[in-house]
This record gives structure tokens, sequence and C-alpha cells, in this order.
């Protein structure tokens, strides 16, 4: 037997590890393999009513020697919440359906790209809106005429295999994106023509060009640079050939063998929790990069049932960095004098930048008629959402009012507020909802409290993921709303793994309003959450992870959307973004809930300290993007314990 000795005082320890192995980060040595523990109850441990157990001395835990389980030494390890709602799908970074959220997340609809495991060129840093190098040397340059962008690779660049990252990896990339329709295919296949190798370390990038010559979308070049991966040539090469080349089995392939360049890779993972272990070889120690590791040698993340499972682990000290909503986070440090802090000390504690917004489906009936999506949307109490559902962590939409636009400066100056005042609400609106309907002649004829069209009752329902909270107390403050207005609307919390199909497979989308995130800060903001609320282009598709998922289509809409892009007169852009905001707020295809962070960021400094703060002067800032996201990364090698 291997005997492993945990010494503590008052170190409460979960039932769930004393009789099956399962982890418990609060301890100074955590188990992270689900094993078959032998008997671990002794004289100095009680069993009590809460399924807990209370450690008051020296406790042995005895686990079988032949067991694949390890150690996960507390000192070394950073704990996240947040990010993994569900298990781990595939490692494969070409997939659409990854569910990998600790080491795969690139794309359009993502202000910058995790990369813990897998790195792309530059690193967005939403602060500054400036792309940092990191598998690129240097910045970038455009050519003359503003179609082509080249930049170099960083020679100390390596894979884990020891070989070099080189151009052909960055060209081959986007070959097979194109090749084989992944989620990266579609979103950048009509503004990035071609992406080349002109040497070993020289990467061309050339823009498509339009009918008229003109570049598409000059805003798409630099946001591939900074949201995209970059994978080895020759494992795509292996993936290819045990796909036949097959779209779907490539995409399908569970991607277990990859080849990485990033400071982190898998570790283990189960339907619990997710563990990434540092490269003790990573390139990035290189004096031309980070010039050295990364504190922690684990990055681990349990699967937590909802945000309050999520709340109490980080209450305990067993999570170091919460990416969830935390209701009332501020009594954390106030009330319970815990040392958690947020990104900034005062509300909303983080910098708003996301846009959370209930989607209508527009073949669902009765809700292609404007008059029933204007009233739901004026009769929600968005009040009682951020003072409840969301315990003051946004700005109310009386101090921002609700445009297409995220609440940071630089947005907010971009539309002309007084033309659209007189369409913007506050919400709560009931004597306005039930008018607008009344005037439409959309009345509850046979008194059963349902308003109908051509004797259809209004009934519908609205969803979100299970265990989000905050979510879901809005989507019932939405159905809250309905009631009082005459519609009925019922609500469903699916998890997410089922979730996750309602909006991005429109042939299956038998729902009538769910909620979804929508682009917060990134190179191509606001015109690419523009673009996800309104683009005809996503209408109809499956697999659809980039918006307009109610189906909306509006040709002037379309039309505004294309102009912006290369639009360079500042007084232009504003009338174009303001006409949008119009139609937006005319026609409401959907309608924002709250004012969000693009990531929630909590931490607690039991273990580690030194975590991006909004006043620590850092230069350049680093974003409260959790240490894994975009320029966020540099926060992770900052870290320090607090107990060395």
């Amino acid at each position: 037997m291997r005997k492993l000795t945990f010494t503590a005082l008052s170190i409460f320890i979960l039932a769930s590890l004393v009789l099956a192995g399962c982890a418990a980060p609060a301890t100074p040595e955590t188990i992270i393999e689900t094993v078959e523990v032998e008997k671990v109850v002794t004289e100095e441990v009680t069993v009590v009513e809460t399924q807990e157990v209370i450690v008051t001395q020296e406790v042995i835990v005895e686990v079988p020697a032949d067991v694949s389980g390890v150690v996960l030494p507390r000192n070394e390890t950073l704990f996240f919440n947040g990010y993994q709602w569900s298990p781990v799908v595939q490692w494969n970074p070409y997939s659409n359906n990854a569910n990998n959220a600790m080491t795969i997340v690139q794309g359009a609809n993502n202000s910058s790209a995790r990369v813990t495991m897998f790195e792309t060129p530059y690193m967005y840093n939403m602060l500054d809106g400036q792309l940092y190098p990191l598998l690129a040397d240097g910045d970038y340059t455009w050519n003359d005429e503003q179609t082509e962008i080249t930049f170099n690779l960083n020679p100390a660049a390596m894979w884990s295999d020891g070989t070099p990252v080189t151009a052909d990896d960055v060209a081959y990339t986007f070959a097979s994106h194109l090749k084989y329709e992944t989620a990266e295919g579609a979103n950048y296949k009509d503004f990035i023509e071609t992406i080349e190798a002109v040497d070993s370390q020289t990467v061309l990038v050339k823009a498509k060009l339009g009918a008229d010559g003109k570049v598409v979308n000059p805003l798409q070049l630099p946001a591939y640079l900074s949201n995209v991966y970059v994978n080895q040539k020759a494992w795509t090469e292996m993936l290819e050939e045990r796909a036949g080349s097959d779209p779907a089995a490539f995409k399908a392939d569970g991607g277990e063998d990859v080849v990485w360049s990033g400071p982190y890779t898998r570790f283990f993972n189960d339907d619990q929790k997710v563990v990434l272990v540092r490269d003790e070889d990573y390139w990035g120690q290189d004096a031309s990069m980070w010039g050295k590791l990364p504190p922690p040698k684990y990055l681990a993340h349990t699967i937590f049932a909802d945000n309050n499972a999520g709340l109490v682990a980080l209450q305990a000290g067993e999570v170091d960095v919460s990416q969830q909503f935390n209701a009332n986070v501020q009594d954390l440090w106030l009330v319970d004098n815990l040392p958690v802090s947020t990104y900034l000390p005062e509300a909303p504690y983080s910098v708003t930048a996301s846009l959370p917004t209930a989607y209508y489906n527009l073949k669902s009936y009765g809700l292609d008629n404007v008059a029933v999506r204007k009233a739901i949307a004026i009769a929600v109490d968005y009040d009682t959402i951020i003072a409840n559902a969301m315990t003051n962590q946004s700005p109310t939409f009386t101090q921002v009012p609700r445009s297409v636009m995220n609440p940071t400066e630089g947005e907010q100056a971009l539309y002309d507020h007084d033309a659209v005042a007189d369409l913007q609400w506050a919400g709560n609106d009931i004597e306005g909802a039930n008018a607008l309907l009344d005037e439409a002649g959309i009345v509850d004829t046979d008194g059963d409290g349902i308003r109908e069209i051509d004797g259809q009752n209004l009934s519908y329902k609205a969803l979100c993921p299970n265990g989000w909270s905050d979510w879901q107390a809005a989507i019932e403050i939405v159905a809250a709303a309905g009631e009082k207005i005459g519609i009925d609307i019922t609500t469903e919390f699916p998890e997410w793994g089922v979730y996750q199909t309602v909006f991005t497979d429109a042939a299956v989308n038998d729902y009538d309003i769910f909620m979804v995130w929508s682009n917060g800060a990134g190179p191509t903001n606001p015109w690419g959450r523009v673009r996800q609320f309104m683009s005809s282009e996503f209408v109809g598709t499956s697999g659809n992870w980039n918006g307009n998922w109610g189906g909306y289509v509006n040709p002037r809409a379309d039309e505004l959307i294309a102009l912006i892009p290369n639009e360079t007169d500042q007084d232009q852009l504003v009338e174009y973004y303001t006409e949008l905001t119009e139609i937006y707020l005319t026609d409401v295809p959907s309608f924002t809930l709250m004012y969000r962070p693009d990531l929630f960021h909590a931490v607690n400094e039991s273990v580690w300290t030194n975590f991006p703060q909004g006043d620590d002067g850092t230069d350049p800032p680093v974003p409260p993007t959790n240490l894994i996201n975009g320029y966020g990364m540099a926060g992770l090698y900052n870290l320090t314990l607090v107990e060395p």
C-alpha cells in the first residue's frame, strides 16, 4: 500500500474523497484520480451529518500502490472554476465542438484565444486594444495598399516534439481550416484569400478583395492572428491520413496525440475534473519571450454542478481563479473577511464588455410580429435582473442606455445617443407593453389570460444553461414579464452539453427565447458584435457559433455591416453605427438583458497572490482575462505563493 500523509488543523475534506477518492483541492495535497480508497475513517475522524469529514489530527489516507492516481501539491496547482461545465469531448484544435474550455477556445466570437496549450501568433489586450507577439517575433506590417500583412515567427518557438514552429505550419493550418470546413474556416474564408510561407520564418497573409478591388474586411486579418491557433503541419497530415481526408472524421478525431506549442498540456481529465501540467521544455522560457516557466506546475478545473457549488469552493480556498458569476461577490471580503478580490474594488467589480442577450426564434409562432417582440422586451424588469440576478455587477440601462455597444468609453462614442433616445427602453414598462399589444390587435379573446394571434395562444419556452445562476434568474424575470402582459412564457434549463445545440443548429432549434453571450472587446468590435446580432449570413446554418441565432434578415443592416470595415472616416462610422442601433431597437430581433464582463475575475489569495488588478500599475496593463486568455497570460507569470 502507498500511504499519503495529510497533516492539517481544522481542514474540511469532502466525504467523497474519503470514501471514493475524489478531489479535495483545499488539502495540502490533492488526489485527482478517482480511485478506490480503502478504510480512511479512524478514531481521529468524525463523520458528521453534512457528509463532511473534519480532520483535527494527522490522518493517513491509504491508497492502493498500483493505481494511476497522482498527487497535486497545493502549492504547485492553480485551481479554476467557471470554464468547464461538462466533460471534455476532444483535444483536437480543429474540432467544432471539443468542449475543452481550458485549452481550446478560439475564433471570431472571442476577444482573444485561450493560450494554455495551443498558441496564436499574437495576443490581444482588451485594455489597450493592442496585439502583443506570442509565436510571432515583433509587430506585423501592412503593405502600402493595405491588402497584405507580413509577420515573422519567433525563432525560439518550438513544438512539444522539439521541432520548430514554422511559416509552413501557419499556412497549412489555414488551408486545413478551409479544406475541412471547420468553424474557423467558415469564420475567415470570406476575408482571407491565402496565408503563405515566404520562408521558414516569414508569413504572408493576403486579404480577400471584393468586386470593387477593395479589401473585403481589413479588421479580420489581425483578428485571425490573435484568435486562431497555429497547428503543427506534420500532426495535421497525420490527422488527415487517419480521417481519410473526410471533413467530418477530421473534426471528430479526439486528437489525444496532438502536438502543442504552449506552456501546458493534457495531464488528466474525467467527468469530474480537468488537469493540465506544465511542459518543462516550453519554448517560452527563452529570453525572447517570458524568460521563465509559469509558476504553477498544474492548472486544474473541477467540473462543478452550478455556480453555487463553485462559490463554495472559492470560499473554501479550493478555487484560486473564479470565472463564474458569484452573487454579491463583495460580501466575500466585506462580510466573510476572506482573502478574495476582484479586478476592480467597487461595483461592477470588473470591466463589463459583453452583452448577454435573449434571442427570439423568428420561426416561432407570433415572434415574427415585432409588436410581440418589443412588448416582451420593454416589459422585462432589467433593474431587478441587475440588482438581484447580477447583484449589481452590471451598469443599469439607465446608466448605459441600450444600443449595440458595450459600456466601454470607446464604443459608446461610436453612435449618436440623442438620435436613438426615443427608441431606448429601461424596462418594466408594463403599461406601454400592454398598449402596444392592444394597438396591434393582439388580445385575449377567450378569457384564459393569454393573448392570441388568429386564435392561437402566445405561449413560449425560454431557456438558458442549467447552473448558470445569473442567467437562470434573468430568464425567470423574462417569464414573469410575460405573465404581466398576457403572454405565457415557461422556463427550461437544460445542461450545457444539450443547450449548446439549441442555438448552434437552426434545423433542430424548436425553442422560442434563449440566451446567448455576445462578443465583448476584440479587434473587430463593435462591428463583430453588430454582425453577430443581425447579419443574415448566419441564418439557417448548422454548427453556427457565429451569431444571429434567431434568424433575423434585414438587407439594410447587411449593407451597413458590409460598409463599416473599410470606412476610415470617424463621422461616417458614427452614422453607420447609429443607423444600425436604430434598426436593432426598432425591429428587436433580440434584446440584451445585462452588461457583463467578457470573463468574470475573482481570486482567492490563500495560496497564490499578485493577481492582476485594475490599479496595479503593470505596463502594459494585464487584462482581467483570468491568466489564460490572450495577453492575460502575462499575469500568470507574475504569480507568487503566499507562503513560498
